[in-house]
């Protein structure tokens, strides 16, 4: 992002004007872009005169490696949809930075029909329970997830300053046990939870 800067310093707006260029086209293909080329995407998203309120990047890439890419964008933004996005463990890993980000703006996550597992979701649960995190609906509609992933969401549900008010687990595997474990949560006091 310094870099453009600097070239915006220069008055050498060539590779921003290329982006805004396949922008407006609408014949975005991440195959097509360089890394340059990503950077000078993030840099035309973060300092477009529109505001950030939803990112939905599926505009830009259906990728997990494109979607790490557009991680500063998604940490701009008020809601992300990155639903079918092919998101995975490693994905959840750098989500969870953007839910740790001070001052976090994200309130909206759509994580939905990804292959996230137990193990996706128990790394966002960490990041829930963290106090900079201000996110208050999340979907995880779809994402293999089982009593092991509930349990952990309960836990993160339970921290102090949960700020979670909506939760999506529909077309998962919680079974018995995880119901059971998501219907206790409800009952603590720290549970801030009206939808699940």
């Amino acid at each position: 992002i310094n870099l453009f800067h600097c070239l915006n310093e220069l008055n050498d707006h060539s590779l921003v004007e290329e982006i805004q260029r396949y922008l407006r086209s609408g014949s975005l293909s991440e195959e097509e872009l360089s890394p340059a080329q990503w950077s000078a995407l993030v840099f035309v998203l973060l300092t477009s005169e529109k505001e950030l309120d939803v990112f939905d990047p599926n505009k830009y890439s259906r990728s997990e490696e494109g979607l790490l890419r557009l991680l500063p964008v998604v940490k701009a933004s008020r809601a992300a949809l990155l639903s079918g996005c092919g998101v995975t463990e490693k994905g959840c890993a750098s989500l969870v930075s953007a839910l740790k980000s001070n001052p976090s703006h994200l309130r909206e996550l759509d994580l939905s029909n990804n292959d996230l597992k137990d193990s996706g979701v128990k790394l966002l649960s960490a990041g829930l329970g963290n106090p900079h995190c201000k996110l208050e609906t999340l979907r995880l509609s779809g994402c293999l997830v089982t009593e092991e992933g509930c349990a952990s969401l309960v836990s993160a549900l339970k921290s102090n300053p949960s700020h979670l008010r909506e939760l999506d687990l529909s077309y998962n595997h919680p079974g018995d046990s995880g119901v059971r474990l998501l219907s206790a949560g409800l009952e603590d006091p720290h549970c801030r939870l009206e939808k699940l």
